[in-house]
């Protein structure tokens, strides 16, 4: 790749990183997206965490020999560095190559740990950029986050694909009474309660961390009603722990209405899903009460980027 590339590669990072870093600086925002994309020869994904950069590369069909691409790379790696200021050594770069199933999502890479703290509105979370392909916080969710805080106040709250348990610890800061953080993950179940414990959260009775599969927990009764509910599926997951294939488009209608069956009048839902091509199938749910709240719930570093689609859900009918 030539060296006119390059420089709109550079001159492009470099202006919407002084963007960013700007409104970033404003809203007090530690964790932010810098670049997704925005010039087609750089699929790159940048991320900054505190002093640390996460740099991962879309998978394409790139034409390009190992070496030659390690050069690009290099190369990308150094026009990053120049715009940043972030030292080689605190930059990762991961190859964003999605395995089937969502166990392909969590799957650890290497055996090296590498964990550290960073704040988000005053809240403390683990963060880990070398094991997994995640990083233990999705940060399009910033502004949905903050929303069920505000409404958590003496509520019952359901976490339902849970991840590494953001959700959660935004609740009970918010004062919920009770917080079910529910996934399938052991690690991401560990990750989370970890995360709930660094925020000073550790009562055993208020806080349950339920390992099951959550198409599965939503066929069973619950002797529970909830106040809030959040349900951010993966947009498709055929893992060998699952009895069934979880597809989002097929199943939503389903989860959405279980979710409605487990809460209390006056509750809400936050259903999300990244899937690009979602449509979201309002006849077919057990109510009318159904406000996109994608726009409202999408912050400065994802505007103009598809991210996820999100929903506020109530009881009721118009």
């Amino acid at each position: 790749m030539n060296d006119e590339k390059f420089l709109m590669f550079h001159n492009r990072l470099a202006k919407v990183f002084r963007h960013r870093r700007k409104l970033a600086k404003a809203g007090s925002i530690q964790c932010y997206r810098i670049y997704d994309h925005d010039v087609p020869e750089f699929p790159l994904c940048i991320e900054l965490f505190n002093d640390q950069l996460y740099v991962s590369e879309y998978k394409r069909q790139h034409g390009l020999s190992d070496e030659a691409h390690a050069q690009w790379m290099n190369r990308s790696r150094d026009e990053i560095v120049a715009v940043t200021g972030i030292p080689k050594d605190n930059i990762t770069i991961r190859l964003r190559q999605r395995k089937p199933g969502r166990l392909g999502q969590y799957q650890k890479l290497d055996e090296k740990a590498h964990e550290f703290i960073v704040e988000e509105n005053g809240i403390k979370f683990i963060i880990n950029l070398t094991d997994y392909l995640d990083t233990g916080l999705f940060l399009d969710h910033r502004i949905t986050r903050d929303l069920v805080r505000k409404r958590s106040t003496e509520k019952q709250v359901l976490n339902l694909f849970a991840y590494t348990g953001s959700f959660s610890v935004y609740a009970a800061l918010g004062g919920a009474k009770r917080v079910d953080t529910v996934d399938m993950s052991r690690t991401y179940l560990n990750w989370a309660e970890r995360n709930m414990k660094l925020n000073g959260f550790e009562d055993a009775e208020k806080y349950q961390y339920i390992q099951a599969d959550v198409l599965q927990f939503l066929k069973q009764p619950s002797s529970i009603t909830y106040d809030i509910i959040i349900l951010d599926p993966p947009t498709f997951s055929n893992s060998q722990r699952m009895e069934d294939i979880l597809d989002v488009q097929r199943d939503h209608v389903f989860m959405i209405n279980a979710c409605l069956s487990m809460l209390s009048p006056g509750g809400l839902i936050y259903f999300s899903t990244n899937f690009r091509k979602f449509q979201l199938e309002k006849e077919r749910l057990n109510t009318t009460q159904v406000k996109d709240i994608t726009k409202a719930t999408t912050s400065f570093d994802f505007e103009g980027k598809f991210s996820r689609w999100c929903y506020e859900i109530s009881l009721g009918k118009g």
